[in-house]
């Protein structure tokens, strides 16, 4: 009598299909896939130990019409310049966060800041002092002049002026995507990359986009800081309303592909079922 091992013929197709199901996912996930650009500054080799690379020199910002500026002037007598500072603890309305938190408004217009509003003239106008033309102008050469009014009425007057405002927005491929408040007027696109927590794994970190207003245009600015001379470019240094987009790379573009996903999909339950169908018949 001829015994047929069933077992071992029917065993071989369904390692096959499993192999063959194997093979298609390794080839979908190389197509997929690219290579990721995730280290920063990769022109500077790795095996130099101090490199100096020349800076971009920093400008202050000017001031600019719907800005908010906190203006304290302090003398020996704090009684006497009470009312000249209460404008600062009065709020304003502006489209972003308040001051040191980095976290996203409800709705814009929903969080406010102290300080003077800056008119579509570019004036501020404080106690005693009266309209002062600031647009323009640094927050230096502003506290110079209000310096100077003010010593017409007091003696030795200390005054400070600075930016309530400063906004930047960081948009795309980033961890927190939001529009944040810069406690200082000095910020760098490094800065703000850091306040809204690094790009994500999937930024592009070759093709950053910078946008900026520029009267009645707008300026596009592209940086790659795979490249050190990033450092070198006169926009490394931010400005209020500055907008900086991440772009995502293939990979992103690829993981949310809705048609390759479903077609995989499908591609993986047919071969399921084949595995099923070669393993349950008997040859």
């Amino acid at each position: 009598m001829r015994i047929i091992n069933r077992r071992s013929r029917t065993t071989k197709p369904g390692v096959y299909l499993l192999l063959l199901m194997a093979g298609a996912m390794s080839l979908y996930f190389t197509s997929c896939s690219s290579p990721k650009n995730i280290a920063y500054f990769k022109d500077i080799p790795d095996s130099v130990r101090r490199t100096a690379i020349e800076q971009a020199t920093f400008y202050t910002p000017p001031i600019q019409p719907d800005d908010i500026l906190q203006v304290s002037i302090q003398t020996l007598d704090p009684s006497a310049t009470a009312m000249l500072n209460q404008q600062n603890t009065a709020t304003w309305p502006i489209d972003g966060n308040p001051l040191g938190t980095g976290s996203s408004p409800s709705a814009p217009g929903s969080s406010s800041t102290s300080g003077y509003l800056v008119d579509k003239d570019g004036n501020v106008v404080l106690p005693l002092i009266g309209k002062v033309f600031v647009k323009g102008k640094t927050t230096d050469v502003v506290r110079d002049e209000i310096r100077a009014k003010a010593a017409e009425y007091y003696k030795d007057p200390v005054v400070n002026v600075r930016f309530v405002n400063f906004k930047i927005t960081v948009l795309g491929e980033v961890t927190k995507p939001s529009s944040y408040i810069m406690p200082n007027e000095k910020v760098t696109l490094l800065d703000a990359l850091g306040m809204a927590g690094d790009l994500t794994i999937y930024g592009k970190r070759e093709n950053i986009l910078l946008i900026r207003d520029a009267g009645a245009k707008k300026e596009f600015i592209r940086f790659n800081i795979n490249d050190s001379k990033m450092f070198t470019s006169p926009y490394f240094y931010l400005r209020q309303g500055d907008v900086i987009y991440v772009e995502p790379n293939k990979a992103k573009i690829a993981s949310t592909d809705v048609a390759k996903t479903r077609n995989f999909t499908i591609a993986v339950s047919l071969l399921s079922l084949l595995v099923v169908l070669a393993t349950r018949v008997k040859l």
